[in-house]
């Protein structure tokens, strides 16, 4: 799986994480909420460092990914974080690979 950061969603992240070159944003599987993917779990967000990173990518000096145990979340699907500019805030959409 791959996971793709559009430059807004990036910036939106840093801004509102108070996030610098060398952190880390965690993707996760989380009990509760809708998804499109998995009934009952959502998706969920966290600066924890990477222990066993599963998928990962690099924009902007920040390092997004999704630990090994929690890909079956995303049911071999890629992630994409775009930027709603009317909520002003990203948006997540799991398409097929």
């Amino acid at each position: 799986m791959k996971i793709h950061i559009s430059e807004d969603a990036a910036a939106w992240f840093v801004e509102e994480m108070l996030l610098k070159e060398g952190d880390f944003v965690r993707f996760f599987a989380r009990y509760g909420g809708c998804s499109t993917v998995q009934k009952g779990f959502s998706l969920g967000i966290s600066t924890d460092a990477p222990i066993d990173a599963g998928a990962e990518t690099i924009k902007n000096g920040i390092t997004y990914f999704i630990e090994e145990k929690d890909l079956w979340y995303f049911d071999n699907h890629d992630l994409s974080v775009e930027f709603n500019e009317i909520e002003n805030e990203p948006s997540y959409k799991v398409k097929l690979q």
